[in-house]
């Protein structure tokens, strides 16, 4: 028997293919959700689905669609027929869970934000339009922009033990049981979650689409041909690119990367200016152009190409640090808990490659005190979709982690305000 995992995100979407019976993982697929065409953000597709019974249909049908194909792309990699996939988990944010189940979204586009089901939904194959008898799980909704996505990242994080932060610092100490944990989801929504013993606080800070390589100007999902990695030394750009091929865009770690390098070489100052090319002393002064009236700094050219990150895209990405930094502290204020008594912050995100805290320390999201207890966990949630299948309860214990989040609402919210607008520069450096 096998099963389908999904992290059904707002720009991209992941599926694997796992077999029940040893839990091993045996294909991997993504993709960019074809929604996009209504809009980068959920509040784009909200307004879209609620102003038009047709959009949403659409939304509906061509996000089926989508799944569908993906998983017979992992079928086809693993050998098998799709009649052998017993059991389907999809995890989403609210919207995305709406809009895949065909359910009305005017909850979710007005006060109080609030998703028709929280707790997780069973389907069969047939409501999703797809042919065969598997059964289907759709995550819980604890709010109405904190959604399945979120609990499926939580179920497999902390699970994952000490021994996920080799991937960034194996000389991190591990946490102490119980004490406080921040987890974060860099993506479109910017999901996040603080666990304060028996409570998981919880918000969504709206960051928009950049730290996933949408809304930039050469942006791109994390996929073949994109730059994952922007180093800048004595005055050389050094790119790494998935696939070792000709650069065709930029993902979203790549361009945090880019933005930390050139402010560490005051290039971009910490209001986010780009300089102007006479402003620069190094030769990297060439590489700063003007493109459609604003300055952009060139990543690659060749005969065919022009990659660049410009003053349009590092706004983009100071937007949603701010976001994300106003939404930690509102956070850390109702727990009553000070950032610096952090045990363990853990990132996720479809960045394209392991975010860096330091990156997050220059453009402003972290602080010193965050950097050294940080771990990235790629695909978080996929991860915790495959995990909940692990168990082997029926998805019981997401069930029961669900009904411990207490949903933190931004919107309107003073304290919020306040604090996006006193993070909204970079850090000196």
């Amino acid at each position: 028997m096998h099963a389908l995992a999904v992290d059904l995100g707002t720009t991209t979407l992941a599926a694997s293919l796992i077999d029940l019976t040893s839990g091993n993982r045996l294909a991997k697929v993504g993709s960019m959700n074809p929604q996009r065409s209504f809009g980068a953000d959920v509040v784009s597709r909200l307004d879209h689905a609620v102003h038009s019974p047709d959009a949403l249909r659409q939304m509906s049908r061509i996000i089926r669609v989508e799944l569908r194909r993906l998983a017979e792309e992992l079928c086809g990699m693993a050998g098998i027929v799709w009649e052998e996939v017993g059991q389907i988990a999809i995890a989403g944010n609210p919207t995305m869970q709406h809009l895949l189940m065909g359910l009305p979204v005017h909850p979710l586009a007005f006060p109080p934000y609030r998703p028709l089901h929280t707790k997780g939904t069973w389907l069969m194959a047939e409501e999703l339009e797809w042919q065969g008898d598997a059964k289907i799980y759709v995550f819980p909704m604890p709010g109405g922009f904190v959604g399945g996505d979120t609990v499926a990242f939580l179920y497999g994080a902390r699970g994952q033990g000490p021994g996920a932060r080799d991937q960034v610092n194996s000389n991190i100490p591990s946490p102490v049981p119980g004490s406080p944990s921040l987890f974060l989801d860099m993506g479109t929504n910017g999901e996040m979650a603080l666990v304060d013993r028996d409570i998981i606080w919880a918000t969504s800070a709206a960051a928009g689409p950049a730290f996933e390589g949408g809304n930039l100007t050469c942006g791109m999902a994390a996929l073949h041909g994109a730059i994952s990695s922007v180093r800048i030394k004595d005055e050389r750009v050094k790119l790494t690119v998935i696939g070792a091929v000709p650069p065709l865009g930029i993902c979203g770690s790549a361009a945090l990367e880019a933005v930390a390098e050139l402010l560490n070489l005051d290039i971009i100052e910490p209001t986010g200016r780009l300089r102007d090319a006479a402003e620069i002393s190094s030769n990297l002064g060439g590489r700063v152009v003007l493109y459609q009236g604003e300055n952009a700094f060139v990543l690659y050219r060749d005969a065919n190409r022009l990659l660049l990150l410009t003053q349009g895209d590092i706004r983009q990405i100071q937007l949603a640090k701010s976001a994300l930094r106003a939404g930690m502290e509102v956070l850390l204020q109702r727990a009553c808990i000070r950032c610096e008594a952090l045990e363990d912050v853990v990132l996720t995100g479809s960045f394209g490659a392991v975010l860096h805290p330091e990156w997050l320390k220059i453009i402003g999201i972290f602080d010193e005190s965050m950097v050294h207890t940080t771990r990235f966990v790629p695909e978080g949630a996929l991860t915790g979709v495959e995990r909940a299948f692990a168990a082997n309860d029926g998805f019981e214990a997401v069930e029961n982690l669900a009904d411990q989040f207490r949903v933190v609402p931004l919107s309107g919210t003073p304290l919020f305000e306040t604090l996006f607008l006193q993070h909204i520069n970079f850090t000196s450096t």
